[in-house]
């Protein structure tokens, strides 16, 4: 056991007294009450670096009556100005608590300490720990029945935050009603003001103006753009349902085409063709096809825009 060594090394070595060991209440109050908690210690100033200690050991102190919480606990007491300085002091403690009613006398408290080489005991002397109860008048004391639960009334400050809530949420569905159909409407109004298809078509071919997508690489992509918005056009503009069709099928079905003269109408073919074998067979288009793609495209939507235009004025003449 640690005491008994401790004790045994007391005999032996130099024992140092060092002052009273200090208990302490954990709860502030003038007397120590049964299962109060108390700090058993000792403190120790300026320990050199390098200095270790063992503590004796209470768990065999302890008992029924008087019971070990926690074992020592070493702390670092010293202001930061004092560390700046090297300065280290030292708090060790255990926690005891008393479950009866008396006098308890504590043993003193050992520790050894081997500072550089040097072993020696330190003693800090005994405290006597007096515990008391609650005095209880038996002559007058009467036992009461339990009172119910209190209850309090509702505040105004309780209330309020649940009032501002459902007038918030009130006012939400009031705004909702009230102004989502004109947004509906006024979403209706927008889609049925949608640009026109030669120009959406024009805004789609103008994003593919760089030559940097005639890269090999680049091309799949570049072609690709290219018929998938002449064939959105298609679908808006005659009515053929381009984007479900290949290129055969479309172009049956613009064979009869009166808008599409018949050396626009082969172009636009190889266009297509050329698109098709970059995408699936992977050929790679030369400079000068690629500098004919986009103009003929431009060329095709503007050409049968302007035909529609020439319609309907030979119309209203």
């Amino acid at each position: 056991m640690m005491h008994i060594l401790t004790l045994a090394l007391a005999l032996v070595l130099d024992v140092i007294p060092m002052g009273d060991a200090f208990l302490r209440q954990h709860q502030k109050r003038d007397s120590i009450l049964v299962a109060d908690q108390l700090s058993y210690g000792f403190a120790l100033k300026d320990v050199k670096p390098g200095t270790s200690l063992a503590m004796m050991d209470f768990e065999e102190v302890c008992n029924d009556a008087l019971v070990l919480v926690r074992g020592w606990q070493v702390d670092t007491v010293s202001t930061a100005k004092e560390l700046k300085k090297g300065i280290v002091n030292l708090e060790a403690s255990v926690v005891l608590a008393p479950f009866e009613e008396g006098e308890y006398h504590l043993p003193p408290v050992y520790v050894v300490r081997n500072q550089q080489g040097r072993v020696d005991t330190l003693e800090f002397a005994p405290s006597v720990l007096d515990v008391k109860t609650v005095p209880v008048d038996t002559a007058t004391f009467q036992v009461h029945p339990l009172k119910d639960q209190l209850t309090y009334p509702v505040t105004v400050q309780e209330v309020l935050p649940y009032t501002a809530g459902a007038i918030v949420l009130v006012g939400l569905i009031v705004l909702a009603v009230l102004f989502l159909p004109a947004l509906l409407r006024r979403k209706k109004v927008r889609e049925e003001k949608q640009d026109p298809p030669h120009i959406v078509a024009l805004r789609e071919l103008d994003r593919w103006r760089s030559d940097k997508n005639w890269a090999p690489e680049r091309q799949k992509a570049f072609y690709s753009g290219i018929t998938d918005a002449l064939k959105t056009y298609i679908d808006a503009r005659f009515g053929i349902d381009a984007p479900e069709m290949t290129t055969a099928e479309l172009f049956d079905a613009l064979k009869d085409c009166t808008s599409l003269t018949p050396e626009l109408f082969a172009a636009l073919k190889e266009l297509f063709e050329r698109a098709d074998f970059v995408k699936f067979a992977k050929h790679v288009a030369d400079d000068k096809e690629n500098a004919e793609a986009l103009p003929l495209a431009v060329r095709f939507v503007t050409s049968t825009y302007q035909s529609d235009i020439e319609e309907g004025s030979s119309n209203v003449l």
